[in-house]
């Protein structure tokens, strides 16, 4: 038996690509050191980095931001939208299929989080105030922060990658390689090493930021319910059953993930109709959610492309910059598993499936379970803002609501298994993809070893845990998304460009023959398979 192994162990070993696997593992076991023995400190410097950067910088979020919506619509609506991501008739998975997979592996977890609670965040803001009625604004900005500017950094990214894997059929699935059409050899070397290892930091800062933010709740709720102590090694046990679970789907495989992630929206299906049906805030949640859509596209652009020069309230430095950081260093992996399960899809269907799946998931979400609380607190049944500004814990305001709901310890069960599944999906996708940049190389029908993946899975456990232990850990986690935020920023629009480059001469040169127009498919679906 050992010698049957021992020549796939020395075949695996060859086909890593230990820079891109040993220095991100040994920054983050320092990163972890440092956070956990001298937390004061690393929250200074850190501060520091932030204020330079959201503060100083803050203009150049924004414009990508912007830039990623025009871009997006552009793709869909150009001569680009026609092209095929992979050379089969129909798409690989069902619209079902493919729209779970993908909601849930976008900040699913931190979706139901922030919905819970977002409104009170902005409730005491002074913008807030400014721009009018509580009602109307509170419930409005969530929906603009998690809206079609996030979602349009995954689906622009997504086409990008799509289009690499399934059209020109790279094998080394990394960022540097969506950037050869504009780069050439030099993603080879020095400068693909460099785009590859920011990628990597940027993937362990959002799933840091993301673990960190909302496994407490779980902790909270769970300590309710079955009255267990609320420590921070309660909460490490919950990282751990995530990780067990998230590492039992990766390993069977993408059928695994497929139905982790349909059993996730069922979970979260429930979830919201338990809300909606049984918590008494129908109308409210119905009629103030069409306001905040109202105002949304109204002031789109607006609210888009407001700085606040004067700092008179540096609502978009706190807010609006951090969250576009946010989804930025998500954009390593969520396009790109996206991408890979966009197999059959066009680019228009792609970017406007994209868009319908992500937006329909988060705006149910904010509209249901945010203006749920916001109701309570303007019909006075509940001093949520209160109880927020006494405690300054936004978990055990969270659990108050719970406790206004009937069957309130069901409904805590049901929110820890809807948040344990979407969080295990939404890693399932992250170890993959991170397990994938181990690879020197690896086809787009080929998936990475099972040992490799475990790896992953560990290794993104570690700097959350390190967190949890941080002062001032939600300053520190929002921190560290802008800082990896900016030169992600960077690299996207290289892989927006080299896309732009790659298909348009696709398009000129190679589309007739491989692609040919709607009129001429049925002659060609007669045609014996190869």
């Amino acid at each position: 038996m050992s010698n049957e192994h021992r020549p796939e162990k020395k075949s695996l070993l060859r086909q890593l690509d230990w820079v891109t696997t040993l220095i991100p593992f040994v920054s983050i076991l320092v990163l972890c050191f440092l956070f956990m023995t001298y937390p004061a400190a690393s929250s200074s410097i850190l501060d520091s980095i932030r204020f330079f950067l959201g503060d100083q910088l803050g203009s150049y979020y924004l414009i990508i931001g912007l830039a990623a919506v025009i871009c997006s619509l552009y793709m869909a609506f150009s001569p680009y939208g026609k092209i095929r991501l992979g050379d089969i008739d129909k798409p690989q998975y069902s619209s079902f299929q493919w729209g779970s997979m993908m909601f849930t592996a976008g900040l699913a977890a931190d979706i139901l989080f922030y919905s819970l609670c977002e409104w009170m965040l902005y409730a005491a803001e002074p913008h807030i105030a400014d721009m009018g009625a509580l009602q109307d604004w509170a419930g409005t900005y969530p929906l603009f922060h998690w809206g079609p500017i996030p979602w349009s950094f995954y689906v622009i990214l997504a086409v990008a990658f799509g289009f690499m894997i399934h059209v020109r059929k790279r094998n080394k699935q990394k960022y540097s390689e969506a950037c050869r059409a504009l780069l050439g050899r030099r993603v080879d070397g020095f400068w693909g090493r460099l785009i590859d290892l920011i990628a990597i930091f940027a993937l362990l800062a959002g799933t840091a930021t993301t673990f960190s933010l909302a496994t407490p709740l779980l902790s909270m709720a769970l300590s309710h319910v079955f009255g267990i102590a609320e420590t921070r090694l309660l909460t490490i046990a919950i990282l751990a059953v995530i990780c067990i679970v998230y590492t039992l789907a990766v390993y069977f495989g993408m059928k695994g993930v497929a139905k982790l992630a349909a059993s996730c929206v069922y979970l979260f299906f429930i979830l919201l109709a338990y809300f909606f049906l049984c918590g008494g805030q129908s109308r409210f949640i119905i009629e103030t959610g069409l306001t905040s859509i109202g105002n949304l596209v109204q002031n789109f652009i607006g609210m888009a492309t407001w700085t606040d020069a004067m700092r008179t309230s540096s609502f978009p430095q706190n807010w609006t910059i951090f969250y576009w950081a946010y989804w930025m260093v998500w954009c390593v992996a969520t396009p790109f598993f996206i991408g890979t399960i966009s197999k059959g899809r066009t680019i228009r269907q792609t970017v406007l499936g994209g868009y319908f799946f992500g937006l329909a998931g988060t705006f149910t979400s904010f509209i249901i379970l945010g203006n749920q609380g916001l109701g309570l607190q303007l019909s006075g049944k509940l001093d949520l803002m209160g109880l927020y500004a006494e405690t300054q814990d936004l978990y055990q305001t969270i659990i108050a609501i719970f406790e206004t709901m009937p069957l309130a310890k069901a409904g805590m069960i049901l929110l820890a298994l809807t948040m344990i599944a979407f969080y295990a999906t939404s890693f399932d996708a992250l170890a993959i993809v991170a397990s994938s940049y181990s690879y020197k190389s690896l086809d787009s029908d080929e998936e990475p070893d099972k040992r490799v993946k475990l790896f992953w899975a560990v290794l993104l456990m570690l700097l959350p845990i390190a967190l949890i232990f941080s002062e001032n850990s939600m300053t520190n986690l929002q921190t560290v998304s802008i800082i990896a935020a900016f030169p992600i920023g960077i690299i996207i629009v290289l892989i927006v460009w080299s896309f732009f480059k790659d298909a348009g001469h696709y398009l000129q040169h190679e589309a007739v023959p491989s692609q040919p127009a709607p009129d001429k498919e049925k002659g060609r679906k007669k045609e014996p398979a190869r």
